[in-house]
């Protein structure tokens, strides 16, 4: 990396200002502990939208406050450890993007896929250490149960960035930096678009996402905060998880729709829960519209379901990690402040704008 956009890009980690990241297409070398983990991805994935740093400061860090020493991202090598089977679309086009950064700087790559599984999620990353790695990135499963790892490259002063979720650790201690969504703002967009399309009246449900993380504890609280504030009206009366999958999205919905046949809207915590709740109600043959959908993440899926009646708004969390974090650790190892909560923009689809920005989704 030329010097000139080094010094650029770390002004922009060190105050958090707006900053445009564009993501490069191929797909990465790397070293897969599973087979069928490639960047396949990516090249489509370059054509969606950049992920932007949120307006604001906070805390930061540097690697003197970390206890490690500076290295050159160029020589080290970079652990990822995804925590989900890559049958979601976010996950996908999360990898790809490592990947395709990867790929973009020339850094070794190790990667592991931990399957949804959280005690192979640990132990994926505790070879990765043993395997080299001399940085982590890591999409967690679960905000809890990471003793073991933060002990492990606490030893051995490897700096961690984590993305899209948290950890429940101390950072610029335990790791370096989170980066990802306003997933509490997130809801209350969610809330807002609820509100705009049952009118403030009526009965709905809430699809949760996977217990055990910020996500999910997150977005829950900023629909209901905002739906008790905004629109006394509308009710509450369903809340069961669908893990953020599809199938059990529409295995819940089937539920709900037979429990409570009256049922004004549903909001699903991700796309996937909320594409399965417009199967669910398209087997019941209910006509597109008649029960209002909102959810959160982008997928290209998704979107289209709005350009075809069935889902009224997405919320964007957008996944293309890549850019922002070999960012951040390359300016994190050169010395620099970083911030230690990376807060990014999210875009939003709705019958105004999914068609023609299909093309921008994931």
């Amino acid at each position: 990396m030329k010097p000139h956009a080094r010094t650029a890009a770390r002004t922009l980690l060190a105050v958090a200002l707006s900053a445009s990241l564009a993501l490069a297409a191929g797909c990465a070398k790397s070293e897969d502990d599973e087979e069928g983990t490639t960047g396949a991805a990516g090249s489509q994935e370059a054509q969606g939208s950049e992920q932007k740093v949120a307006g604001g400061s906070g805390p930061t860090c540097t690697i003197g406050d970390y206890g490690g020493e500076k290295i050159d991202l160029a020589d080290a090598t970079v652990g990822f450890s995804q925590s989900e089977k890559e049958a979601n679309p976010f996950r996908i086009a999360e990898t790809a993007s490592i990947k395709d950064e990867a790929e973009k700087r020339g850094v070794k790559l190790l990667t592991a896929n931990a399957q949804s599984q959280f005690s192979k999620q640990i132990s994926d990353v505790q070879a990765l250490i043993s395997k080299g790695a001399d940085l982590l990135v890591i999409a967690p499963l679960n905000s809890d149960g990471w003793d073991p790892v933060l002990k492990s490259a606490a030893d051995k002063k490897i700096p961690i960035v984590t993305i899209d979720r948290k950890i429940n650790a101390e950072p610029c201690k335990d790791y370096v930096s989170f980066i990802g969504s306003d997933f509490t703002e997130q809801g209350r967009r969610a809330a807002d678009k609820m509100i705009e399309a049952t009118g403030g009246k009526g009965e709905i449900a809430i699809l949760l996402g996977a217990p055990g993380n910020n996500v999910t504890t997150e977005r829950t609280k900023g629909f209901k905060d905002r739906i008790a504030e905004k629109a006394p009206d509308l009710e509450i009366v369903f809340e069961q998880t669908g893990e953020f999958v599809r199938e059990k999205g529409q295995q819940v919905t089937e539920q709900l729709i037979q429990s409570n046949p009256e049922i004004t809207g549903i909001y699903a915590e991700n796309d996937e829960m909320g594409l399965g709740a417009v199967t669910a109600l398209k087997g019941a043959g209910k006509e597109p519209g008649a029960i209002k959908i909102v959810t959160i993440d982008g997928t290209r899926n998704a979107v289209q379901g709005i350009v075809d009646g069935w889902i009224d708004a997405v919320i964007e969390s957008n996944p293309r990690f890549g850019p922002l974090a070999f960012e951040t650790l390359d300016a994190f190892t050169q010395g620099e402040e970083v911030g230690q909560d990376i807060v990014i923009e999210d875009s939003e689809y709705t019958a105004d704008n999914a068609e023609a920005d299909l093309g921008k989704a994931y």
